[in-house]
């Protein structure tokens, strides 16, 4: 499906169509604090002023299918013909899957375990992302927990109908928070380069969005610079669209354990291998690689990313690093985690992720980046 993306310059554009939905009740799904923190509920009454507003704000920052579930009742109780998200990740991806579910007969859990097909039914659904980091406003999937497993939903359909990149949301954003977006960001499209799926279209966002971000990550997080802000929104709508094409290998496959189990916020958990395994997959051979295309057409698709990020592969291996260590991002998960058991990392890898890696990933591959 195709999507409408408006920019902060195109707000009465926008407006136009909200009042022409056909009903006078929205569901708004967004964020707690944050939604009037950060200037997006004097946007959104703007906006929506001719219509009423019923909002849905009660789900854990990684949505549980019981709070899918709550939020489609609340839907139903309604007569809501439009659907706007305004907040970060979690909230857009709550808000995709209350559109799609919520015209769904069959059993939740056994969609969500793809037991069951979805079907191409849904409410129109705008998205307002008010973080630089995910790209849920341009992913086709949505991630749900069913209690500490990480399920992640597709459906072509589950693309948000519309957009609107307005960067001024995120100036109210703390350093940490800015920063663990951002390196969500950085990692998707450094994933999406070297993934089993990368296609040449792939290959121009993720590429376009790494260079964005290494040259203005630092002033977003440290200066909270609001020309820095406004390339990171557009580096995470572009790594969005990547993964969208390509989706996420190994660093998110490990990822989702040390949020679920430890309480590491995605983006910080995510960059805590990337480092590793740009080395690794790095120095494939045909003997481990899984993309059909063979180990030199990933080193070569990585080699365009090391040309942005400047030098060789220990080179940028150690930039990553420093980068990580300026904008306070510590990857060291001794000193993270007290009580960590790398068991639980190593029998908790997300299999679907892993499955887009270039190169095969072993326990003993698993245990070395542990450093067991």
């Amino acid at each position: 499906m195709e999507q409408k993306v408006f920019t902060k310059n195109q707000p009465n554009d926008l407006k136009s169509i909200i009042g022409k939905v056909s009903t006078e009740k929205i569901l708004l799904v967004r964020g707690g604090e944050s939604f009037q923190k950060s200037g997006a509920e004097t946007f959104i009454l703007e906006l929506c002023q001719q219509k009423s507003l019923e909002s849905f704000t009660d789900f854990e920052i990684n949505p549980q299918l019981e709070d899918v579930i709550k939020g489609i009742a609340l839907f139903k109780s309604g007569n809501f013909n439009q659907i706007i998200a305004i907040g970060g990740g979690s909230v857009l991806d709550m808000a995709k899957l209350i559109s799609i579910f919520a015209h769904q007969s069959g059993d939740f859990k056994s969609i969500v375990e793809g037991k069951l097909p979805l079907t191409r039914n849904k409410t129109p659904l705008l998205a307002i992302p008010t973080t630089a980091g995910s790209g849920a406003e341009a992913t086709a999937f949505a991630v749900v927990y069913i209690g500490k497993q990480k399920y992640s939903v597709a459906h072509e359909f589950m693309l948000p109908d519309m957009v609107y990149l307005d960067a001024s949301f995120s100036l109210t954003a703390g350093k940490y928070i800015t920063a663990c977006t951002g390196l969500d960001a950085l990692c998707q499209s450094i994933e999406s380069v070297w993934s089993v799926n990368a296609m040449e279209q792939s290959q121009v966002f993720a590429l376009q969005a790494i260079r964005l971000i290494i040259e203005n990550l630092e002033n977003a997080v440290l200066v909270n610079d609001a020309v820095a802000k406004e390339n990171m929104q557009q580096a995470a709508y572009l790594a969005g669209k990547a993964i969208n094409i390509t989706k996420t290998t190994a660093p998110h496959a490990l990822s989702y354990t040390f949020t679920s189990y430890y309480g590491i916020p995605h983006g910080h958990a995510v960059a805590l291998s990337l480092p590793f395994f740009l080395h690794f997959n790095y120095h494939l051979d045909h003997n481990n690689c899984t993309d059909s295309r063979g180990a030199d057409a990933v080193k070569s698709r990585i080699d365009k990313m090391l040309e942005i990020i400047g030098g060789d592969i220990f080179y940028a291996k150690q930039k990553l690093l420093q980068l990580f260590g300026k904008i306070g991002i510590n990857i060291n998960i001794a000193s993270l985690i007290s009580d960590f058991d790398p068991e639980l990392i190593i029998e908790n890898v997300n299999v679907e992720r892993l499955k887009n890696n270039p190169r095969l990933v072993s326990k003993g591959d698993i245990a070395s980046f542990l450093k067991i």
